[in-house]
């Protein structure tokens, strides 16, 4: 019975957000909360909730100084120069900037972090996707994927987990799949380049003169926050023409600009070249570059050596950020306040996961959800428990939490295949090709991130992206069987 609830449960948050009846807040916590009830549990709901808040406040507090952190760092200008370098292999072809921004999530996800990652990606590739009336389904999809693929690294958690949970060595784990993983990236670059091509079907090649815009009727797009639109723009959900060309604003009023903070703005510069971020925005801090530069080095390193937990590393670099790069008291509330929807918006997404979760691991659901799919493997399968693990950690992670199925279900797998032959080491890396998709999950804070960012419905984000992000996950999974990896 908690078996079928469970998916249920699952199955009718995902439609209700996919046809866009709720929203995620609205869905991650009413639906849970109602399936406690029909479960018979109703009166533990609170302690579920609790318990699920207690595990995910760590999160949201990490990713709220994150926000504060990073959106500090673009409004300072820390990252133009590599918005820049963007924008000059870009230009105005769409092909390029889709291309361009799977390469892009693909290296700032060397750090490990999807929310570093998205909120970089975004701020860099929202102006242009904007000013040429781009799919923004495309921008968070291909980011999306493509940091699931990176997400693999040792010290981005998945290896790590699925190594402590089997007993074995990461390096033992992760550095055979290499060669699998790089074929995974490779397909993700091409469905980059096949989507870029698309986009230009649709909206023709243009020159990057064609892409200017009138210096009088610049367009102030939020790099850095939600408040820079309403996301209800045609091209945010992968359809209608063109925006924002000739002479028009993205919302397609001539020369007006949303409203929202004043946040770092796509602009035509004054040398006629096409600025990813307004040049001239008071925030800057040019004085500061190698200061800002090297602290954030320091603070991605602390990160990856793990010498401070990371809610506590970004506390202190965003308040070490505020303090040196705006003194004033008044200063730093108004960077605080730009950015705060976007803090808002993404910790109450957290916060409302903690419910869905919290009601899922209480109830025993996802307990019995991951029993009965291992239970349904037929006994002949055993010699296969490998490839078995593979095609399981698609539904698997993208329904539960890595914890979840690393600790929980992993162990079981690699029990039934050791009865059959298979060593732990290939069940590990086998359980590692489902991270393409999970990355897309509605249990993953840094979606949240992402779509916020981006102006893009969770709901549209899912559909678009979910099929080639299990499509890549099945890349993966296929050249790890042909190089004999698993």
């Amino acid at each position: 019975m908690l078996t079928v609830l469970g998916f249920a449960m699952i199955a009718t948050f995902l439609v209700l957000i996919m046809m866009r009846k709720m929203s995620p807040i609205a869905a991650l916590v009413l639906i849970p909360a109602l399936f406690c009830v029909a479960v018979g549990q109703g009166a533990q709901l609170g302690d579920y909730v609790i318990e699920g808040v207690g595990k995910l406040a760590p999160t949201a507090a990490m990713l709220m100084f994150a926000i504060v952190y990073f959106g500090v760092m673009i409004d300072v200008g820390l990252f133009d120069p590599i918005v820049r370098g963007i924008l000059r292999f870009c230009k105005a072809d769409p092909v390029r900037i889709v291309v361009g921004t799977a390469v892009l999530a693909a290296i700032v996800s060397l750090d490990g972090d999807g929310s570093t990652t998205f909120m970089i990606t975004v701020s860099a590739m929202y102006p242009l996707y904007k000013r040429l009336g781009m799919s923004l389904v495309v921008m968070t999809g291909v980011a999306a994927t493509a940091n699931g693929v990176m997400n693999t690294l040792p010290w981005g958690g998945p290896t790590a987990r699925a190594a402590t949970a089997l007993k074995l060595d990461a390096a033992d784990v992760f550095v055979p799949m290499i060669p699998a993983l790089a074929m995974g990236l490779l397909f993700v670059f091409v469905l980059a380049y096949v989507l870029g091509r698309r986009e230009r079907k649709r909206i023709g090649y243009l020159t990057l003169d064609e892409a200017l815009v009138p210096e009088t009727e610049t367009v102030l797009v939020g790099a850095g926050g939600l408040g820079g639109g309403n996301g209800s723009d045609a091209t945010d959900t992968g359809t209608g023409s063109p925006t924002g060309i000739s002479g028009t604003t993205p919302t397609g009023t001539p020369g007006t600009a949303p409203t929202g903070p004043a946040t770092p703005g796509a602009s035509a510069g004054e040398d006629g070249g096409f600025q990813g971020l307004d040049p001239n925005r008071p925030t800057l801090r040019p004085h500061l570059y190698w200061f800002n530069a090297g602290l954030t080095l320091v603070l991605l390193a602390a990160m990856i050596l793990e010498l401070l937990p990371i809610p506590v590393l970004f506390l202190l670099g965003a308040a070490l950020a505020l303090t040196v790069n705006y003194p004033k008291t008044a200063e730093q509330k108004a960077r605080i306040a730009a950015h705060a929807d976007n803090v808002l918006n993404v910790s109450g997404m957290v916060f409302a996961a903690a419910v869905f979760t919290g009601v899922l691991t209480g109830t025993g659901m996802v307990k019995h959800m991951a029993d009965w799919l291992v239970g349904a493997i037929p006994e002949g399968m055993g010699p296969h428990m490998a490839l078995v693990t593979g095609v399981l950690s698609l539904p698997l992670t993208y329904f539960m939490s890595n914890d979840g199925f690393y600790f929980g279900v992993l162990p079981v797998l690699a029990e039934a295949g050791a009865a059959h032959g298979v060593s732990p080491l290939e069940i590990a890396r086998a359980s590692l090709v489902g991270q393409a998709l999970h990355m897309s999950s509605p249990l993953v804070p840094a979606v949240y991130v992402l779509v916020g960012m981006a102006k893009v419905e969770f709901g549209d984000h899912t559909r678009f992206t979910v099929k080639w992000a299990a499509l890549t996950s099945l890349v993966v999974l296929a050249a790890g069987i042909v190089f004999g990896i698993v």
